[in-house]
């Protein structure tokens, strides 16, 4: 037995094979390459969420930087938070006021918090 048959009839049988329509496959998106170096994001916090949902609209970046602000201390942070989180009545947890209030203590304020108990 010769080689040459054997590679013809090979040849025929690839060929009748790609006459065969193939299944049709679902189109794969493609995947946008990282740009090099990029760290993943991680998500906003709770309290970054709930300010920019409920406070952004009145207290833009302004409202905490001007002369007259009151507070000056992270418990004064807490208690303008949960001041008018209870003025809009929004009835967030003790949790949630800290959440806001330590968003933006990170973001705006930079006061330091008391020592956990």
């Amino acid at each position: 037995m010769s080689i040459a048959p054997l590679a013809g009839g090979v040849f025929v049988l690839l060929l009748a094979a790609s006459a065969v329509p193939a299944q049709a496959q679902p189109a794969q998106q493609p995947v946008p390459p990282r740009a090099q170096g990029a760290v993943p994001q991680p998500p906003p916090s709770r309290g970054k969420l709930l300010y920019e949902t409920h406070c952004i609209t009145c207290h833009t970046s302004k409202m905490h930087w001007r002369d007259g602000r009151i507070v000056r201390d992270w418990l004064g942070l807490v208690e303008q938070v949960r001041r008018w989180q209870d003025t809009d009545k929004l009835q967030w947890s003790d949790a949630d006021i800290v959440e806001v209030a330590r968003y933006l203590n990170d973001a705006i304020y930079r006061l330091p918090k008391p020592a956990p108990a």
